[in-house]
């Protein structure tokens, strides 16, 4: 009987003291979550007064990228802004030597989706000794990173990126404080001062000397929809990455810009032709057949990569030259229905067909 009575006191002692100790536990993490607020309230505060501020959009983009890795303890953080020729970096706490890599992602395959739908990405490495997808020769700097595409007016403009240095180092932060973080980040980018550069995104860029994709989804789309059927091309320059890499990036803006100047030479003033994304490009050919189109761009092809690129002077190895190689695609555009439905299928055909594959194909 004494035995059964002591078992019911230690018991309950045991019961009481794991109660205890949930409760302790709550109040922790209660003060836990009372912290982050105060934190976050307080990096709120201080982009408020940020952007009230009356220094320049480049000295308040620093500021708050200063002010996110020292009060959210962020590895690394960087954020690149398109200027209206090129997508640079603005504020980051990465090693320049990495910066090449980090001002180049909207490239990178693993974030395409995410600049499509607007929607963050989160990517981590399993263990160490992986990479990150976009990552090349830097093993060991960061561990996991999440991404942010920067959308103004409907426009993308850039991106926001912050990398931790441990595998799954982002599991279990409040995205939601991040986006109020980057839709501050907006804030500052939606001044006049900026204005021109939005609005030039629309309109050219640097290297192609061409319209970009959001000038065909706008006031482009209006000159297509004057006819009934349309043969939408999207070409990809499938080694331009290894020309960026191997030889030099500005060898490779050279050789967008005699792509391009061949292109436009044969092509008549009514056809659309705009940069796409990175090394792809879209030709509209309003009222013209699949069959007709094709015929052309086997001459674009054939002459594309006949061109002789020399190296650009930063290089000083031994390469002579370089010849561009196109994968093209086609298909036929309905007016009234989705023209991004239809690039956005070319876009996914080049993406995954096989990188050496160098053809003309119809979807």
């Amino acid at each position: 009987m004494i035995t059964v009575i002591i078992v019911i006191v230690l018991s309950s002692i045991i019961i009481g003291l794991m109660l205890y100790n949930m409760s302790i536990h709550k109040k922790i993490e209660a003060f836990k979550n009372i912290n982050q607020q105060i934190t976050s309230l307080n990096v709120l505060q201080d982009f408020m007064d940020t952007i009230s501020e009356t220094s320049s959009v480049d000295e308040k983009l620093k500021r708050i990228n200063e002010i996110l890795i020292e009060k959210y303890g962020i590895k690394y953080s960087t954020i690149v802004v398109y200027t209206g020729a090129e997508f640079a970096i603005k504020a980051s706490n990465v090693a320049e030597k990495h910066w090449d890599v980090l001002k180049n992602l909207q490239s990178e395959p693993v974030f395409k989706d995410s600049i499509d739908t607007g929607i963050p990405k989160y990517i981590t490495v399993e263990k160490e000794g992986e990479k990150l997808p976009y990552q090349k020769m830097e093993f060991g700097r960061a561990k996991s990173a999440m991404f942010f595409p920067i959308y103004i007016d409907n426009v993308y403009i850039g991106y926001w990126i912050i990398e931790g240095s441990t595998p799954h180092e982002f599991d279990d932060v409040d995205t939601t404080i991040l986006e109020v973080v980057k839709n501050n980040i907006v804030a500052v980018l939606k001044t006049v001062e900026n204005q021109s550069t939005i609005e030039k995104i629309v309109k050219d860029d640097k290297y192609s000397e061409l319209k970009t994709a959001e000038y065909l989804y706008t006031e482009g789309k209006k000159v297509i929809d004057r006819y009934t059927t349309s043969t939408v091309c999207l070409f990809k320059i499938i080694n331009l990455v290894d020309i960026n890499e191997k030889i030099s990036r500005k060898t490779g803006d050279n050789t967008i810009t005699q792509i391009c100047r061949t292109i436009k030479q044969d092509l008549a003033p009514e056809y659309l032709f705009v940069r796409y994304m990175g090394p792809k490009f879209a030709i509209v050919f309003s009222g013209v057949e699949l069959q007709a189109v094709e015929e052309f761009m086997k001459d674009v092809k054939a002459k594309a990569e006949a061109l002789k690129i020399e190296p650009a002077e930063d290089y000083s190895g031994d390469c002579k030259e370089v010849s561009p190689k196109l994968n093209i695609a086609l298909a036929r555009y309905y007016k009234g229905t989705e023209l991004i439905g239809v690039t956005k299928k070319l876009e996914e055909y080049l993406d995954t067909t096989d990188p050496l594959e160098s053809n003309i194909n119809y979807l």
